[in-house]
């Protein structure tokens, strides 16, 4: 299958499939005189069939991640016959190393070597902060562009089998030009009867913090992700989705109890509470309206501090928490760790089931250096 057609991705012979296979004989006859729509990627499954995805980020942070952890934790991705992966963001550590060709080439490289379709949203790291005079005092609005050419410039996943992607394609961010171009790292795919979307939500404050914040950049992005989040949740609706999960990097922070890891909230109010620019509070409060509306299952996952947790830490504007809203937190970097570190989660995605997602942290074997793996018998 070539890099631009839109995966089908096999699944067991089944009694839906044999349905619709028996459909399609007695519509031979009948061929010649329609026009036949272009296939989607889950044309060839069963909406009600569970399957796996895997989720990871903040990765690499270092060479022995980069050259040994990360590699080995793709070919257990592999290994798992997942149905996409998603990347949430931060493509290296904060500062110490350039925001160059070579680091977009690297990760470029990771994600079209998982067989799965593989998803990602872009951190602070990877952008955001490459102005910082350790990263190479890149522009990060021209860096966030070349990531868009580089990672975003067909409707495409990536992966060596790809599906086709919804794509924000109104030109609503601001480029490195001062032009307004396409925000096109915000997409939106259905599998099942799930609808998946990325948003650009980044670290140090969503731009609005750090060496060189960027009101005007972070205003308009921050405009196209609300609408593309308010898109995403009629989408869900007008396919009868059962549940929707958003992938974004920023820990936007939720309540008071994080001071080390991310900002201080009012849970009820929403508002940052720390004497920092806020950029995620009107954001926080679209979501907290989408998510009391659709009533289904949504989770939120995100990266950038590096603490791997699932909860509910969403609260309405009485101070009770939305039942229907996790979040979780995939793993992360942590250099006092080295290697034994780099893991993933594995969601398995249910349709049937009342919560439709169930989580599973995943350790590598060939990434323990702790407890080394049990040898075979």
């Amino acid at each position: 299958m070539s890099d631009d057609s839109v995966a089908t991705i096999r699944r067991p012979f089944t009694a839906a499939r044999a349905r619709r296979l028996l459909a399609l004989v007695l519509a031979v006859p009948m061929l010649s005189m329609v026009a036949l729509a272009p296939a989607c990627a889950d044309d060839d499954d069963d909406d009600d069939e569970a399957y796996a995805i895997g989720l990871w980020g903040d990765l690499p942070y270092s060479t022995l991640q980069a050259t040994v952890g990360v590699p080995n934790l793709i070919a257990d991705m592999n290994a798992h016959r997942l149905k996409f992966t998603a990347h949430d963001g931060d493509l290296k550590q904060g500062s110490g190393s350039f925001c160059d060709a070579g680091l977009y080439a690297q990760a470029l490289a990771y994600f079209n070597s998982l067989e799965a379709p593989a998803m990602f949203t872009p951190g602070d790291n990877d952008w955001t902060d490459c102005d910082r005079p350790a990263n190479g005092g890149f522009n990060s609005r021209d860096r966030l562009d070349y990531e868009r050419k580089v990672f975003f410039s067909t409707p495409d996943s990536l992966g060596q089998h790809r599906i086709r992607q919804e794509v924000q394609n109104e030109a609503l961010c601001l480029g490195a030009n001062g032009t307004m171009v396409a925000c096109v790292e915000n997409r939106r795919w259905t599998v099942g009867r799930v609808t998946y979307a990325t948003l650009n939500v980044a670290g140090s404050c969503n731009n609005l913090c750090d060496t060189n914040p960027d009101a005007a950049e972070f205003t308009a992005r921050n405009a196209a992700n609300i609408r593309w989040l308010q898109e995403t949740f009629a989408a869900a609706k007008k396919h009868r989705s059962v549940a929707v999960m958003l992938i974004t990097q920023a820990n936007p922070g939720w309540d008071k109890t994080d001071a080390t890891r991310a900002p201080l909230r009012d849970p009820k109010m929403l508002a940052e509470i720390d004497e920092q620019p806020d950029g995620y509070a009107a954001f926080l409060s679209a979501l907290r309206d989408e998510v009391t509306a659709f009533r289904r299952p949504v989770a939120y996952v995100h990266g950038d501090s590096h603490y791997f947790r699932i909860d509910q830490p969403l609260l309405d504007a009485q101070g009770q928490r939305l039942e229907n809203f996790t979040r979780v937190e995939t793993f992360g970097d942590n250099q006092g760790n080295g290697n034994n570190d780099v893991r993933w989660v594995k969601v398995t995605v249910d349709p049937r089931s009342r919560d439709v997602f169930s989580y599973q942290a995943v350790t590598v074997p060939a990434n323990r250096t702790a407890v080394p793996a049990p040898a075979r018998n």
